[in-house]
């Protein structure tokens, strides 16, 4: 997947640990249905998921970071636990001076951010 692009979907938990079970359960959740969107689009693959220090982060990962996450926003902005914000990387995850956006969810306009 190095010449992938990325989606890194980042979510805030309580406490500083590994959240909540019924946060867990949406993440995971959440993820399964992620996996079937990106399926039925065939716009990228989810490549796990990971928990600690008061956070969540789900990988995804395809060809073209704006075609994963136009895939997935729909069901992005109306989940039970929504992200935080999704970071798109446009190029390997090896790449340190690939192109990078933040798109902040909770905000009005969705805002987005270059990095």
């Amino acid at each position: 997947m190095s010449d992938e692009h990325a989606v890194f979907l980042n979510f805030a938990l309580s406490g500083d640990g590994f959240g909540e079970e019924a946060e867990r359960e949406a993440v995971y959740a959440l993820e399964d249905h992620l996996e079937a969107v990106l399926e039925a689009a065939g716009s990228g693959e989810v490549d796990g998921h990971e928990f600690g220090a008061g956070a969540a982060r789900i990988y995804l990962y395809g060809p073209d970071a704006d075609a994963l996450f136009r895939s997935v926003e729909p069901l992005l902005r109306r989940a039970g636990l929504p992200p935080t914000d999704a970071v798109l990387r446009f190029g390997s995850v090896d790449d340190e001076d690939c192109r990078v956006e933040v798109v902040r969810f909770g905000e009005e306009d969705g805002s987005h951010e270059g990095l």
